[in-house]
């Protein structure tokens, strides 16, 4: 949702949004091991509502040629820093030619942080658990380097604002003629998996009205155990709200699918993926309703991508990423020591 926030305001800067997505091959040799591959990313990033196209195999370093070769009239990045594997700042040249814009980088997330949760798969990072130490020692290791702090690498808190949820929202009410489809879950670490599922339910109407239900996260904790949600409710809530096949959510919705909520929404279809359906508190289906009402539908995503799979590959990687999350912090602290003497030069 930090990734899809930033190109909501880079949207919102022009009329037409290209989006470039290195290979893997770049990401590992300038950051390190990439969570996803490309592929994977190819797709969820076309599947965000302010995408109107992708760039696949975009270099690292932006030139001028590359914003040519698209047409686009600028480039825009957050406002964190960007190094290349030599410490270069990797939109030097569009800088200079006055062809770079910047967006503010969404507070409290970052792909370091999201993978320090999962490293630790611990109950505190969605409590408010302030005292937890094994935390606070792992999240002290995992966002500082050898000699300070950057304020670009870190664990810090996501603060929910209605604002936030305002400007995620599509704002629009099913019309007549819409096909109101159901779908419910967790949706954690919002992924390719979760994207595939969406777009084939999507395809299921020719004007679908989608709606989808996140369930609180003691109730994900509940049937999925260990330390699962990854992120809690505030942030599953954007990243779910910016697909492309999302129309509406239900922040906390019920894991039951009762008779109350088909009705309020006037659902058409409820649809539930491949995945197991875990029973309710009292052991019943929670589809049970919409299955006595004939509008349960099972949907084959086509896609094996599940939230714990994304955690072992994290895991087996755990090295690697500690490692990539060092030397990121390393090489941002040696440019803001650089930019603090050349002020000091200038003064």
């Amino acid at each position: 949702y930090g990734h899809s926030n930033q190109l909501r305001q880079a949207r919102a800067m022009g009329d037409y949004l290209i989006v470039g997505v290195h290979t893997d091959e770049e990401i590992a040799k300038h950051k390190g091991p990439p969570v996803f591959t490309q592929e994977e990313r190819y797709k969820m990033v076309q599947a965000i509502k302010w995408v109107d196209e992708i760039a696949p195999g975009a270099p690292y370093v932006t030139t001028l040629e590359t914003l040519d070769k698209y047409s686009c009239d600028f480039c825009v990045h957050g406002d964190d820093i960007t190094l290349t594997i030599d410490g270069k700042d990797t939109y030097e040249e569009v800088k200079t030619a006055g062809r770079y814009r910047e967006c503010k980088r969404t507070q409290g997330v970052s792909t370091t942080d999201l993978v320090g949760r999962m490293l630790l798969m611990t109950k505190a990072h969605h409590s408010n658990i302030d005292e937890d130490l094994d935390y606070r020692k792992h999240t002290d290791n995992f966002g500082k380097g050898p000699k300070g702090h950057s304020p670009w690498t870190g664990v810090s808190q996501f603060l929910q604002t209605s604002q936030k949820i305002i400007q995620f929202a599509s704002g629009k009410e099913p019309q007549p003629g819409d096909t109101i489809i159901y779908v419910a879950g967790a949706f954690d670490l919002f992924h390719v998996g979760h994207v595939d599922f969406l777009e084939k339910v999507h395809q299921l109407a020719e004007k679908p009205y989608i709606i989808a239900g996140l369930h609180f996260d003691q109730e994900v904790n509940r049937y999925k155990g260990k330390n699962y949600p990854i992120m809690n409710i505030h942030e599953r809530t954007l990243s779910v709200l910016a697909c492309r096949y999302v129309s509406e959510v239900v922040i906390g919705a019920p894991y039951a699918v009762t008779a109350d909520l088909l009705d309020h929404f006037r659902v058409t279809l409820v649809c539930h993926g491949m995945t197991e359906v875990v029973p309710d508190k009292d052991g019943s289906d929670p589809y049970k309703e919409p299955k006595r009402r004939g509008i349960f539908q099972l949907v084959d995503s086509g896609s094996n991508l599940t939230t714990d799979l994304i955690v072992q590959r994290i895991i087996k990687n755990r090295l690697e990423f500690e490692a990539r999350n060092q030397k990121k912090e390393a090489k941002e602290l040696a440019v803001l020591e650089a930019m603090r003497r050349l002020e000091e030069e200038q003064q």
